[in-house]
């Protein structure tokens, strides 16, 4: 075989795999909008991710009442923007799942960020354990003991697909920064964006900011939902203790269609 033969059909063959992962991605991936005339229903998986028998013990004792404060955030948050449904969204408790999900890569090409979404919704198709019709939204929470750092590994919401990874602690203590990062990553798949600069994890102002014209500036009470963090002084910034100190701010909600853009 000449060798431009050789490097024709080694050129078709990667094209053909990359079109057939993409195809994948396309068929296994759906945005669906939401118009907020009806609740969004969101279950909610815990994985004993770290296999131990304290992390399955806290796993056990989950009740729906563990992330009941998910639900009065976006209460109370959707009511400071008229939103006419007294619970925007509604979060249900799915039974545990015993697979790790597909480990997310790190500083990935496009080629490897396309096959691991793939992966991701096969993952998801295979051992979704409920198969609930009336989802609109599934997060998967990685438990980890107290002192395993794994646990503060970065979380994701794919808005294609509607899925949320969340990574977090199997302690009663951590659960409510659990249901912080949960409510940040869900609304990523509702399309909201980061507002925080990635390199220092410092919210950005003023979309960040739960505040961003009080005067002074500093310290900041509250964080916005995206923007990640409470902004105590310039230099200093804090993760919130639960969702009752944080704030979906104006930004965010044009980005979820609670608040129409205003026009230049």
């Amino acid at each position: 075989m000449r060798r431009s033969t050789l490097f024709g059909w080694l050129r078709l063959s990667l094209l053909s795999v990359l079109l057939v992962i993409l195809a994948l991605y396309l068929l296994l991936s759906s945005t669906r909008s939401v118009d907020w005339h009806d609740p969004v229903v969101v279950h909610i998986y815990p994985i004993n991710a770290d296999r131990q028998d304290s992390t399955a013990r806290y796993i056990a004792s989950l009740t729906p009442e563990s992330f009941r404060d998910i639900e009065s955030f976006f209460s109370r948050e959707g009511a400071r923007y008229e939103i006419e449904l007294t619970r925007p969204v509604r979060v249900h408790l799915a039974p545990a799942i015993e697979a790790l999900p597909p480990r997310v890569p790190e500083q990935a090409s496009i080629v490897q960020a396309l096959w691991w979404a793939v992966r991701m919704r096969l993952w998801v198709w295979r051992y979704d354990s409920w198969n609930a019709a009336d989802s609109n939204i599934r997060i998967f929470m990685s438990f980890y003991a107290p002192d395993n750092p794994l646990g503060t590994q970065h979380s994701l919401g794919l808005q294609k697909g509607m899925i949320g990874l969340v990574n977090g602690y199997a302690s009663e203590q951590q659960q409510g920064i659990n249901n912080f990062v949960a409510a940040h990553e869900l609304l990523h798949t509702l399309g909201a964006s980061d507002k925080y600069d990635v390199q220092s994890g410092k919210p950005l102002w003023p979309d960040g900011f739960a505040d961003p014209v009080q005067a002074p500036l500093f310290p900041q009470q509250r964080a916005e939902i995206m923007g990640g963090r409470v902004q105590v002084t310039p230099g200093w910034s804090l993760l919130p203790p639960s969702l009752d100190h944080a704030v979906v701010g104006a930004a965010t909600a044009i980005e979820i269609g609670w608040l129409a853009a205003k026009e230049e």
